[in-house]
């Protein structure tokens, strides 16, 4: 339990966690001290000055909020007329030379600038004198676009290079009014984490290529997610607008802090993985190798698996707990072999010590807590013998390549459960579209064995059904995500206390 003190606030008393840094100590209950530079995963730099504050009957009276730590009965002043001069003194400072292109830059409606403007400075420019020009659209590397005529030089981006990342592409050049941020010569960026300074820019000046100019940032729906890019299961933002008479669209990913899971960060990879919620959907259903209605397609494949002496359910390594549950319990119900096999999605060394994970899937350990079997002999050794498998969208190309995938299904009948148009869905008879993890709500369990919710956010206007209810359809006895957490909870030792409803969104540390 951290120690708390007390201390006052323009004469408010409040109780703040003892050797925090005043930014983050108030924050915690809710009182702003504006601030460019300090970031909590980079620590103080104390280069913007404004977060200045009065410290009655201190020595020294001001201080930077970023590198004071709280301290029992110390009185803080932010609202004290030397102080607000500071703060708008600052302000005309960072806005002398800054361009005032607002309606074309990405940053607009999420500028720190922006805000603090309109809060501490609000006043027209007394500069009378050309504003210095620097360059733009500088491209940085690993698709990040630098404008420096909008940098504030706050270095954050910097800082990130050097003490997260530790690979340096990334400094200050020059003094005074030449200062920019730039790279080394023939050092671009070139790291797998880059896009995260493209978060940490308080202002427009760092911009992604792949987002720049797609979107304004005010129509945007922000939803929280969970990344399925792998098993670190990263928390996110999924910003996403749905124009009029047109589909739901993903515009990008984004990481939303969770300390116990991926901090402040995410990888490039896993960003642009909401590409794969947009492009190459399975749209139409198929029933005995001819496009039909879904309706038909479930039925198709309900009579298979009645009409099946050895059935195989093949189960994606990345569908939810509620998912791997509703088929394990559909393949007990009709005597089929229920599989999780997918070791093409492990990639043996691409990982790292910070996020990335070898393991590009991201409920792994949701399988090894159903005890559904993950081993290729098993596997193998059922398909030798079955006449019909079913794949919940599994992407068997990960692990067998097309003349194995042949062989392997031979005259066997084969039906898919799937999101993706791609060559299974094409090889397969029976084919059935399906909502992805952006279009439902379920739960997943991390390579750290967190248990971790996540929310439906994208509603398309033809909306795919979750694979929890496409079962049900076809026979099962779970027809909703809360009745299969109810089976669960009777059928699994580490899950028996737990309700979804009572996960904290930093996610829950299961029993090993």
């Amino acid at each position: 339990m951290a120690e708390m003190v007390k201390l006052s606030v323009n004469g408010q008393e409040v109780e703040v966690e003892a050797g925090k840094n005043l930014i983050d100590a108030v924050g915690a209950v809710g009182i702003e001290i504006p601030h460019l530079c300090y970031h909590p995963a980079l620590g103080a730099d104390g280069n913007c000055r404004m977060c200045l504050v009065g410290i009655e009957d201190g020595r020294p009276p001001l201080v930077p909020a970023c590198k004071t730590p709280a301290a029992e009965g110390m009185k803080v002043q932010l609202d004290a007329e030397h102080i607000k001069k500071i703060q708008h003194d600052v302000m005309e400072l960072e806005l002398i030379n800054h361009p005032t292109d607002c309606p074309i830059c990405d940053q607009a409606g999420e500028c720190a600038l922006q805000d603090y403007y309109q809060k501490y400075d609000g006043q027209e420019s007394r500069m009378t004198v050309p504003q210095v020009q620097k360059s733009k659209k500088l491209d940085f590397g690993c698709g990040v676009i630098h404008d420096q005529e909008r940098c504030i030089l706050c270095a954050r981006c910097v800082r990130f290079t050097r003490q997260i990342t530790k690979t340096g592409e990334l400094g200050i050049v020059n003094r005074t009014d030449d200062a920019r941020v730039t790279t080394f010569p023939g050092r671009p960026l070139n790291n797998r984490y880059a896009l995260n300074v493209v978060d940490l820019c308080p202002v427009g000046a760092m911009t992604s290529s792949d987002f720049r100019f797609k979107q304004r940032v005010w129509f945007l729906t922000r939803d929280k997610g969970i990344c399925h890019g792998c098993s670190k299961g990263c928390n996110i933002f999924i910003d996403h607008h749905k124009e009029k008479y047109k589909d739901d669209i993903i515009y990008r990913y984004r990481p939303f802090v969770n300390e116990q899971v991926n901090g402040y960060f995410m990888c490039d990879e896993g960003r642009m993985t909401y590409k794969k919620e947009n492009q190459d959907r399975l749209l139409v259903a198929k029933a005995n190798n001819a496009e039909s209605i879904i309706s038909s397609a479930v039925d198709s494949l309900k009579n298979a698996i009645s009409s099946s002496n050895k059935p195989v359910f093949l189960v994606s390594p990345n569908c939810s707990l509620e998912q791997m549950y509703a088929i394990k319990k559909l393949g007990e119900a009709k005597g089929a072999t229920v599989s999780g096999f997918s070791d093409g999605y492990i990639l043996e060394g691409d990982g790292d010590d910070f996020l990335i994970q070898d393991d590009k899937a991201a409920n792994r350990a949701g399988l090894e807590l159903l005890g559904v079997d993950t081993t290729k002999e098993a596997f193998e050794s059922a398909m030798k013998e079955a006449d019909l498998l079913v794949n919940f969208n599994n992407d068997l190309a990960k692990s067998y390549d097309a003349a194995a995938l042949d062989e392997l299904i031979g005259d066997c009948k084969f039906a898919m459960v799937a999101t993706t148009q791609d060559a299974l869905t094409e090889k397969a008879e029976i084919a059935i579209p399906a909502a992805s993890y952006s279009e439902y709500s379920g739960s997943v369990i991390n390579t750290d064995n967190i248990l971790q919710m996540f929310n439906k956010a994208v509603v398309k206007n033809e909306p795919f059904d979750d694979i929890v209810n496409i079962v049900s359809r076809i026979g099962g006895d779970v027809n909703e995500n809360s009745a299969a957490w109810a089976g669960m909870k009777a059928s699994v030792p580490a899950l028996k206390d737990v309700e979804p409803e009572q996960i904290p969104e930093q996610g829950l540390a299961l029993n090993s």
